[in-house]
């Protein structure tokens, strides 16, 4: 069985379902993947980037940035075990 993280995504511009989208075990993920199982904003990854509460990517040459699925999908998991079924944080 591979480790592989799936999601169903929505298209922002037509709001049909994408295809499901999988998380490789290891490689770099460049901006526009990492949104796409991360839904937030590209300034609002970038403010998270600066502010250490995301993974920090990797400079891969002057025009190259990307972050290893391994950290993204470390950071996905932490996300997932602080908050229940609900949206609720975890009591205690």
């Amino acid at each position: 069985m591979h480790n592989t993280l799936s999601i169903a995504a929505t298209t922002a511009a037509t709001g049909a379902p994408a295809p499901n989208l999988k998380l490789p075990d290891t490689g770099f993920l460049r901006q526009p993947q990492v949104l796409a199982f991360v839904p937030i904003s590209k300034s609002t990854l970038w403010r998270r980037v600066q502010a250490r509460t995301f993974p920090e990517p990797v400079k891969l040459s002057e025009r190259v940035t990307a972050w290893r699925a391994e950290d993204i999908r470390q950071w996905i998991a932490v996300q997932a075990r602080g908050h229940r079924v609900g949206g609720c944080p975890p009591e205690g």
